[in-house]
């Protein structure tokens, strides 16, 4: 397992304005054999993304908090740490660039890291300030934008809006600074009872009712599985921007309390990111959807979940292709410097590395449906 005691930038900005990915951190990626769990994190800047980030990865510190009005993260931010309850399994946290930040001004921008952070993560947390009301479900226009930016298929092929389904992440929604009761119509009730109340549906057809309810459609629709978490205040106003160099006893026992529940469920229920045929995404995998994604968005394109896929297939399964010849002709080296060999012999060791070759193969490829690399991997 790769060892990062610090984040590194995965998705960064040109001058341009344009997006990209570091190399250094692509590499990272490609290092990585195990399946991997993806966290992100995306919200309204300044909002406390960050400390979350790092409660996740364990540490007090890491991921940039700020303690001023300029927003620290810019682009995408990756983590890579050992999955603190599953065996052989890489935890990946992305700290996204805060939305709707000022000085950017930019909001096609801003859904393309929000687009971004939903195809790359098997799990997404939302995290605003306040209460979940009608501003802050109407901020969320990058998720009702979702569908112009991403595609299942080719544009010309009609989808069903179900479709998005198999490819998103679970969605959590982490209330911070919450001071309400939680508590409707006279009857106590719990976080997800109050997400699922804030995103009720307005009856009637009126104009003001199709704009209150398309965001709020958009994100039952297309994030079934959800979870609610309301955060109070940390601490006390004044000491809210240094909240990573304070002591345990300095922050509110509530708030830490919420903080390891979060923390808790992340790590029990956040499943290993899948592809639709569900083939799991290992850490070399994750990088390449990154890279294409991000190239195909930057060309001015809308990034096809299905061309992607085929596009990873390619990719693997020419690895997996050069793995098994590897494994034969490193064996049948080895054979030649025992000669003479008997022809019984030397037919039985070549059947044997042609099997261990396959099985080497097997291990990395996926929809070779046709048998193509397969075959050739047999063919002498």
């Amino acid at each position: 397992m790769l060892i990062m005691d610090k984040p590194v930038c995965l998705i960064d900005t040109e001058s341009d304005g344009k997006l990209f990915v570091q190399q250094s951190a692509l590499e990272i990626l490609l290092k990585i054999e195990q399946p991997v769990v993806v966290v992100a994190v995306v919200g309204l800047y300044r909002t406390g993304k960050s400390y979350l980030m790092n409660r996740l990865a364990g540490k007090q510190t890491g991921f940039a908090l700020g303690s001023t009005i300029e927003s620290k993260t810019k682009g995408i931010w990756m983590w890579c740490v050992p999955h603190p309850k599953q065996k052989e399994t890489t935890l990946v946290l992305l700290d996204t660039e805060g939305l709707g930040d000022v000085d950017k001004g930019d909001s096609k921008h801003d859904t393309k890291i929000f687009s971004l952070a939903v195809l790359l993560s098997s799990t997404i947390v939302l995290n605003s300030r306040g209460t979940i009301d009608n501003r802050a479900i109407e901020e969320l226009q990058y998720v009702t934008e979702l569908t112009e930016y991403i595609k299942i298929k080719s544009p010309d092929e009609v989808v069903d809006d179900s479709e998005f389904v198999k490819f998103f992440p679970s969605f959590i929604w982490a209330v911070r600074d919450f001071t309400l009761q939680l508590n409707i119509n006279g009857q106590d009730t719990t976080e997800d009872e109050y997400l699922e109340f804030a995103l009720k549906l307005k009856l009637g057809i009126s104009t003001q009712a199709n704009n209150y309810n398309l965001p709020r459609e958009c994100i039952r629709k297309y994030f079934p599985s959800r979870k609610c978490f309301t955060f109070p205040f940390p601490t006390n106003p004044e000491n809210v921007s240094y909240l990573e160099t304070l002591d345990q006893a300095d922050i509110s026992k509530h708030f830490l309390e919420v903080t390891d529940r979060f923390s808790h469920f992340i790590f029990n229920q956040s499943q290993v990111k899948h592809l639709k045929d569900g083939h799991k995404v290992t850490g070399r995998v994750l990088g390449h959807l990154a890279k294409t994604y991000v190239e195909t968005i930057s060309s001015g394109a809308v990034p096809c979940l299905e061309n992607a896929v085929i596009a990873m297939a390619m990719i693997e399964n020419e690895g997996a292709l050069q793995e098994g010849l590897e494994v034969y002709k490193s064996g049948m080296e080895k054979l030649r410097n025992s000669f003479p060999l008997e022809l019984n012999e030397i037919n039985a060791e070549h059947q044997c590395f042609n099997l261990m070759a396959t099985q080497t193969f097997m291990k990395r490829c996926f929809r070779d449906n046709d048998g193509k690399y397969l075959t050739s991997l047999e063919q002498p």
